[in-house]
Parts: structure tokens; C-alpha cells; sequence
């Protein structure tokens, strides 16, 4: 079998299904991928699996040549050297500042009384980027696990974090007070193989600029 011309990093979670249905219409091969969960390295079709937030630092370090990653990912991680090369279109989500639901606000009413607000997030960066672009002091706790909990429980005032439906800070209890940002899958690249590999990456994007999915719409 000849060998890939290039090596892709593939987000598993829930880029997953999308990623692979449009590396099949560009013509990888995608069906081992799909039929064994637990490997994740497919050698023979140029595939190599992981979460998504690892997929910057795999083609930064050109252990993969491209991959497809949201676009969160990238922003929180804007340190990483790679070229962004492609919106992908699909995985529409937002990033989003949530509190308890009802009035008063519970940030906008600790700010009020106490000049500052406690914010939970798995987004650290994008989040202090955010209250210093809009002039408003808060302290930031990391997260690694359900945000939804934080509020619910008096750890902090809001939220910042990622949602495509609403669903799940519905049944919880919380409400979209304000939103950050929006995001789609990405195709990047690393920087050396944009100019060595530049005849296939350039294949790629333009066959996944053909076959990707029409505007995306964010719910």
C-alpha cells in the first residue's frame, strides 16, 4: 500500500462523525476509524486520533501535518504555532457567559457590590481576555469537570463555557447572559509541512473547501 502523503489529526468526541464523513468524501479511507473505538493510530490511511485539545500541540510538534479542531481550541490555545487554513463549517457552538437563572444577575450584582465576580471555566484564557476586553474584574477558577456544578453550589457567580444546544444549562438551571464568542471545526496545518507538503495540503483544503457543509447555524 503507498505510503499517506499526509499525516491527519482527528478529534474524537464530537467533531468526530463529521470529520470523518468529510475525509471520506475527499477521498480517505475512513472505515477502520470508524469500526474500532479503542485504536488510534490507522498508519495504512494517514489518520491519527485524540481528543481535540491535543490536536495543536500534535501538529505544532508536525507528529501530524494537518488536523481538524474547533475553533475554541484554537483560541485558547493562540500560542501554538500553526496555520489555520480552513472553517470547516460544522461543530457550530458558542462560547457563552451563564449564570443562575432569574433577576437580579448574580454576576452583574456581585460586581455591583463587590467589584468583582467569581467565574468558573475550563477556557481560562479566553475568558480573562474577555473581562479585561470589557473592563470587568473577575476571578477566574479552572475547571476540569461539569462546569454547570459551580453556580449551582455558591463556588462562583458565572460561568464561561462552551454550548451548542442549551440543553444542558437549561436542566440545570442556568441561563445565556452574554455570548463570548462562536466556533466551528478548523482545518490547520503544521508550518513546515504548509511549505514542504504545499501541493497536498493545497489538494486538501480545496476538495474539503468543496465537499465541506453549507453555513453553519448556531443554536
Amino acid at each position: 500500500m503507498t505510503r499517506p502523503e499526509l499525516t491527519i489529526a482527528v478529534p474524537r468526541g464530537a467533531l468526530l462523525r463529521e470529520t470523518l464523513d468529510l475525509l471520506d468524501a475527499v477521498g480517505v479511507e475512513t472505515a477502520e476509524v470508524r469500526s474500532n473505538d479503542r485504536k488510534l493510530l490507522f498508519g495504512d490511511v494517514g489518520i491519527v486520533t485524540m481528543r481535540p485539545s491535543d490536536v495543536p500541540t500534535y501538529v505544532e510538534a508536525g507528529a501530524a501535518d494537518v488536523g481538524i479542531t474547533g475553533k475554541d481550541v484554537l483560541t485558547e490555545q493562540d500560542e501554538r504555532e500553526v496555520v489555520e487554513l480552513l472553517d470547516l463549517g460544522y461543530g457550530p457552538c458558542r462560547m457563552i457567559l451563564a449564570t443562575v437563572a432569574g433577576e437580579p444577575d448574580p454576576a452583574a450584582e456581585a460586581l455591583r457590590r463587590l467589584g468583582v465576580m467569581r467565574v468558573a471555566t475550563k477556557y481560562y484564557r479566553i475568558a480573562a481576555r474577555y473581562f479585561e476586553e470589557t473592563g470587568r474584574q473577575a476571578e477566574i477558577v479552572e475547571v476540569k469537570g461539569s462546569v454547570e456544578l459551580a453556580p449551582l453550589t455558591g463556588l462562583v457567580e458565572a460561568i464561561v463555557d462552551l454550548t451548542a444546544t442549551g440543553t444542558t444549562l437549561r436542566e440545570n438551571g442556568l441561563v445565556i447572559r452574554e455570548e463570548i464568542m462562536t466556533s466551528t471545526a478548523r482545518l490547520i496545518a503544521n508550518p513546515v509541512a504548509h511549505k514542504l507538503k504545499s501541493a497536498a495540503i493545497d489538494t486538501l483544503v480545496a476538495r474539503m473547501r468543496e465537499h465541506r457543509p453549507a453555513a453553519p447555524v448556531v443554536a
